[in-house]
């Protein structure tokens, strides 16, 4: 598909802008949430743009702040001001519940996002979560570092971790680490307030699968479908893997 130029949306005390790209469709819009340090454009994104198109469905992503094409240095930000983003997007843009599709750290903000929705006019419709990283600063982040990288978090504000997918490392924040603690949805029932399809890669080295089990074992009161790709890997954005994705939200948007 043609590039399409960005739209902006003016949230928080300062006027940040946040770039979304919207594409007009029936029935519950789909909505992207996306990963740590990825943005609206990656490639799961556009397949489901590309569904959302060929299928006349609403369709809406955006980057957080820090991310892609919105304003903002990504250390600057925590999960309160993503979480705070996607609920200004979906408030601001959805006219009817939307279906909530988050990748790694999207899933977790899905899972938010629909905590804090549930029982209003957007209460969401269903939820596709891909790997998702549920309490990930403090489970996979925090509890798997060593202590020198604890302290120099703790004494200097970040640390800057090397990463598998950019050239450039990915700040660590202090700042991102305490205000996670406040997020934190696994110890207590997860209520989704929907239907919930899983899609877990068996060889993914950043959420391991048994997370999604674990967070299966926490949605007790919501109808979850749970699919594990056994040569999977954290992207899962092979053309078997977009075809998965593709069909996941298209049988949730069946009964939407």
């Amino acid at each position: 598909m043609e590039r399409q130029p960005p739209q902006w949306l003016e949230v928080g005390e300062t006027s940040r802008r946040l770039a979304f790209l919207v594409q007009e469709g029936e029935g519950a819009p789909v909505v992207w949430l996306g990963g740590f340090r990825s943005d609206m454009r990656a490639t799961k994104a556009e397949a489901l743009a590309e569904w959302a198109r060929d299928n006349g469905r609403a369709y809406l992503r955006f980057d957080y702040g820090g991310h892609g094409e919105s304003d903002g240095d990504f250390g600057a930000f925590t999960l309160s001001d993503w979480l705070g983003d996607a609920l200004a997007m979906i408030e601001s843009r959805c006219r009817q519940p939307p279906i909530l599709v988050g990748s790694s750290m999207g899933g977790w903000i899905a899972l938010l996002a629909a905590r804090r929705l549930f029982g209003t006019p957007l209460q969401p419709a269903g939820l596709v979560l891909i790997a998702p990283a549920v309490d990930f600063s403090e489970e996979l982040m925090w509890a798997q570092m060593p202590d020198s990288i604890r302290r120099t978090i703790l004494d200097e504000g970040v640390w800057l971790r090397p990463s598998d997918y950019s050239p450039e490392p990915t700040p660590i924040t202090r700042a991102l680490i305490e205000d996670g603690r406040r997020h934190l949805m696994f110890g207590g029932e997860i209520k989704a307030g929907c239907p919930v399809h899983i899609l877990q890669g068996m060889r993914d080295p950043d959420v391991p699968w048994r997370q999604a089990i674990k967070l299966v074992e926490h949605l007790s009161g919501d109808p979850v479908v749970l699919t594990l790709i056994k040569d999977g890997d954290h992207r899962l954005s092979t053309p078997a893997d977009i075809a998965r994705l593709q069909a996941a939200v298209a049988s949730v948007a069946a009964t939407a």
